[in-house]
């Protein structure tokens, strides 16, 4: 698995980091992305700002102003079969998936530098329309440690473990239209 990584800074992978390419099809990406043109997708709200990516929550949504995790609708049943997909991606029960974020990137968009929220426990996206680089970083011996994965279209990442408790995550603006699928795992409380 680790020759699908691509390394930055010549740094190791980050320990809970894994990927698979070609997790979907491309009838099925096809298929996705039709599936957001339905969804009311909202920009994103950070608090008093708007990010530049459009969003939406099911299961539970984090509200930034509230600074708390919010019920919201249920997950749709379409992407029902892909939460069970990705659940046993990680040898988890087919109901380990609470929370689905569905984003549209336009062209120019990204995502900074964050953890995601405490809430949330295992962090899984799934790449649509066109290629990212996600970016890992953390402070080491007074240094940042740094790794890019390249995610292809229809790849699959999970973050857990180090990779999301050690290491922050971020996107630089992408090239071209990019829809991603986040599927979340709820933490112990």
């Amino acid at each position: 698995m680790s020759d699908q990584l691509v390394l930055f800074d010549d740094t190791r992978v980050p320990d809970g980091l894994r990927y698979q390419a070609a997790f979907a099809t491309r009838d099925e990406e096809r298929a996705l992305i039709a599936r957001f043109a339905a969804l009311a997708l909202a920009p994103f709200r950070f608090g008093a700002f708007e990010g530049k990516r459009r969003v939406a929550s099911f299961g539970f949504r984090y509200d930034y102003t509230e600074q708390r995790l919010r019920n919201a609708e249920p997950l749709p049943d379409w992407i029902c079969p892909f939460a069970r997909r990705v659940a046993a991606f990680a040898s988890l029960p087919d109901d380990a998936v609470q929370q689905v974020l569905f984003t549209e990137y336009e062209a120019g968009v990204g995502i900074g530098w964050h953890r995601d929220k405490a809430a949330f426990d295992l962090v899984f996206g799934l790449s649509l329309a066109s290629a990212c680089k996600l970016r890992f970083r953390r402070k080491e011996a007074g240094r940042w440690e740094r790794f890019t994965l390249d995610a292809a279209p229809r790849s699959l990442y999970l973050i857990g473990a180090q990779a999301r408790s050690a290491w922050e995550h971020s996107i630089p603006p992408v090239e071209a239209l990019r829809y991603s699928i986040t599927f979340r795992t709820m933490a112990r409380r």
